[in-house]
This record gives structure tokens, C-alpha cells and sequence, in this order.
């Protein structure tokens, strides 16, 4: 009679609609896909994931059908992606290796439950796979801009993006993957980071030829590693250096702009899959005229010194040099980074016949105003001092 009552109790488990309709939301393989496994093929849906069951009003309460993985969730971009994902309901595993602060701030984005912090390795194949298994969407926006003593360029803008799509390919349930890459990413690049990305693209798409691949162009935000660098430095030093004679252009873009076409991509109904996107905002500056608009919002007076690159690359030397020679890691690089530097040696603004925000139906910010909001906290008499040009700060009427 028990064994009886277990195989009809395991018949009606297996028939019960609620595991059905589980299951639908989950796309899960039945099978362990370890390291042992062998390599697959694509599985992502051609559809994307606009088919998802949807229950509740559309809020962070409702429940999207949606499961992403978010991999550098705790960085500048990841925080706005984290929020647009939690605000349509749906679930946001975080991967983290650090510290367990590094991703506090993002818990408090969705409902009870929503945003589901993981430890991982990310040298670890096992432990990615762990992270990945209950997902169906994969979003890579891992990526740094400077080398440290244990990771270099091509292993965390490189090698990471290849070993994600690897991964993704013979889960069996994933159902899209986007890569963020770079504007300007090209394997001719003068920087070794947009080298990478460039070389990371290649890798993601011949893995999965159905995956989207994001290329934001400098991003402009409260957290921000360009204007911020700039206001900090031109208040304690009292003026900026200029890379070259301050020529080189740009196209800064918003931050929350590139969040919304991440989730404008997400959401369609499969038309963006295997394609390229340049995200670029709606301005093309120069190096110059973004710090005009920097000081002009701090009310400084502007005050330039113009470095030309080679003396500005011999700048960087010393860190370069003892990178990997002493045993105790180098302070983060500032405003004289080799790479970055390198980078601003060529113009970066979207190509004539890229996709771009149009494709994905959103309009981008304009830099001045909201955008740049952040920076009236380092104006020298409050954030409300002065209320024209004319009245900026005059730094040697300060003690």
C-alpha cells in the first residue's frame, strides 16, 4: 500500500498544473550541464522573452516571468539595470566576489525577495553555472577600464564575456543574452581595453549568434568616472588637465538612456536579438567643451592646462611599470590612466549607419540640465549660489 501511495503521488505531482505552469516560467534543462558536459548548441529563443506569462498590475509586486542574471550588477550601469528590472517584477540574481556591502544598495530596489544576491568565483566555471541555473536572461556588464595586479584587460573585458556565453549556450534555458561592449570597440583601437571588447563581441556572437550587443558611448551619471574626476580635481587643484589640446570628440550619453535601451531590447519581440546597437547621446562634444559645461555648472572660473599625449603618457609610466613588480596592489588610476588615455587619442562617436536609441523607440537626455544635476555639489558657495554665468565663483576670492 505505500508504494502504492508514492507512485500515485508522484503521478499527481508530475500532473499538477501549477508545476506546469512552473515550468513554463523556468525554462530549466532537465539534464546537469557540468564542466564535463559537452559544448551545445544555441538554444536562445528567436522570440525573445515578450511570451513570458505577466501576473499583477506591472510593478515591482507583479511577477514578470523573467529571471536575470546580472553579472557586474554592483557597478556605475548595473545599479540602473538592476532598478528597471526590479520595477517590471521580475527576478535579478546579483553575482558579487567582493565584499558583502558591495551589493546592499541594490536589495532595496525590488519586493521582498526579488533581488537575490550570489556569491561567486569568477575563475570558476562551477560556481558561474551555480549562479546561472535557475535564469533565463544573462546580462554581462562586467568590464574596467584599468589593469589591477590579478586581472588584466583581456581576462575581465575578454576572456569573462566568452566564458558567459559558453555557459549560456549549454544551460539549455536561456532565452537572451546581452553583451555591453564599448563605442569604439575595435581590434584596431590604440587602447587595449576597447581591444578587448571588440575581441569579446567577436566571441559572444560566434557563440551566440542571437545575442544582443550594447555599445554605450562615455556614460554621464551621479556615479560617473568622468565628470566627477574632472569637478574633483579642478576643485582641489584649481584648474584640469586637457589630454592633447582638448580636440578630441565624444559622444556622452546618459546613463539611465542606456539602462532603458537594455530593457527596451529585453523586452521586444526578438527583433534586436543578434544585432549591434550604438548608444551614443544626442551631442557630440569635444573634450573642451564637456569641461566648459562642467565648470559652467560648478560655477568655477575655468582655468585649463594642456598636456600633450606623449607627456601625458609618460604620466602613467610609473604605475605601468610596477603593476606587476611589487607585491601589494597600486592605487586606482585617475584622470592619468595609459589606457584611457590612449583612447581619447581618436575621436569615439556612433558610425552613419549604426543602430541606434531610434531603433529602440527612446529618445536620449540632452547632457545640460537633469543629467548633469549631480555636479551642483561641488559649487564652492552651495548647491544654489549664483544664478547666472556672470556670478560664478571667483576661486582667488577665497582664502
Amino acid at each position: 500500500m505505500q508504494a502504492l501511495s508514492r507512485r500515485l503521488g508522484h503521478q499527481s505531482f508530475n500532473q499538477s498544473p501549477a508545476i506546469s505552469s512552473l515550468k513554463s516560467i523556468y525554462p530549466l534543462s532537465d539534464h546537469y550541464y557540468g564542466a564535463d558536459h559537452p559544448r551545445l548548441g544555441s538554444t536562445l529563443a528567436p522570440k525573445g522573452v515578450g511570451h513570458l506569462v505577466r501576473k499583477g498590475t506591472g510593478g515591482r509586486s507583479s511577477v514578470s516571468g523573467i529571471v536575470a542574471v546580472v553579472f557586474g550588477a554592483t557597478g556605475f550601469l548595473g545599479r540602473y539595470v538592476v532598478q528597471q528590472l526590479a520595477k517590471m517584477g521580475s527576478q535579478v540574481l546579483v553575482p558579487f566576489r567582493g565584499s558583502e556591502d558591495s551589493h546592499r544598495h541594490l536589495k532595496l530596489m525590488g519586493d521582498l525577495g526579488q533581488i537575490v544576491p550570489m556569491k561567486y568565483n569568477p575563475r570558476d566555471e562551477n560556481s558561474i553555472k551555480a549562479v546561472m541555473a535557475k535564469a533565463n536572461v544573462v546580462l554581462n556588464l562586467i568590464g574596467r577600464e584599468y589593469e589591477t595586479r590579478n586581472y588584466s584587460f583581456e581576462e575581465v573585458n575578454h576572456h569573462m564575456a566568452e566564458q558567459l556565453a559558453m555557459i549560456s549556450k549549454e544551460h539549455g534555458g536561456i532565452m537572451r543574452f546581452i553583451q555591453v561592449s564599448c563605442l569604439g570597440a575595435s581590434p584596431s583601437s590604440p587602447s587595449r581595453m576597447l581591444m578587448a571588447k571588440a575581441a569579446a563581441e567577436e566571441a559572444v556572437l560566434r557563440e551566440l549568434p542571437e545575442a544582443t550587443i550594447m555599445r554605450p558611448a562615455v556614460m554621464i551619471g551621479t556615479e560617473d568616472r568622468i565628470l566627477n574626476r574632472w569637478a574633483q580635481f579642478a576643485k582641489k587643484y584649481g584648474f584640469l588637465p586637457l589630454y592633447g589640446d582638448g580636440s578630441t570628440k565624444f559622444q556622452p550619453v546618459y546613463v539611465i538612456d542606456v539602462a532603458a535601451a537594455i530593457m527596451a531590447a529585453l523586452k521586444d519581440d526578438g527583433t534586436s536579438m543578434g544585432k549591434v546597437y550604438e548608444l551614443g547621446g544626442p551631442e557630440i562634444f569635444t573634450m573642451h567643451e564637456l569641461a566648459a559645461v562642467m565648470y559652467d555648472t560648478i560655477r568655477e572660473w575655468p582655468r585649463y592646462v594642456k598636456v600633450p599625449f606623449p607627456i601625458a603618457k609618460a604620466m602613467t609610466l610609473p604605475r605601468e611599470i610596477l603593476l606587476n613588480k611589487v607585491p601589494f596592489p597600486l592605487p586606482t588610476p585617475g584622470l592619468f590612466n595609459l589606457d584611457l588615455i590612449n583612447a581619447f587619442t581618436s575621436d569615439t562617436v556612433v558610425s552613419e549607419n549604426a543602430l541606434t536609441f531610434d531603433d529602440l523607440g527612446i529618445v536620449p537626455h540632452k547632457l545640460k540640465g537633469y543629467p548633469i544635476e549631480f555636479l551642483l555639489s561641488y559649487r564652492k558657495g552651495g548647491p544654489q549660489f549664483g544664478s547666472t554665468i556672470s556670478e560664478r565663483v571667483d576661486p582667488e576670492a577665497f582664502p
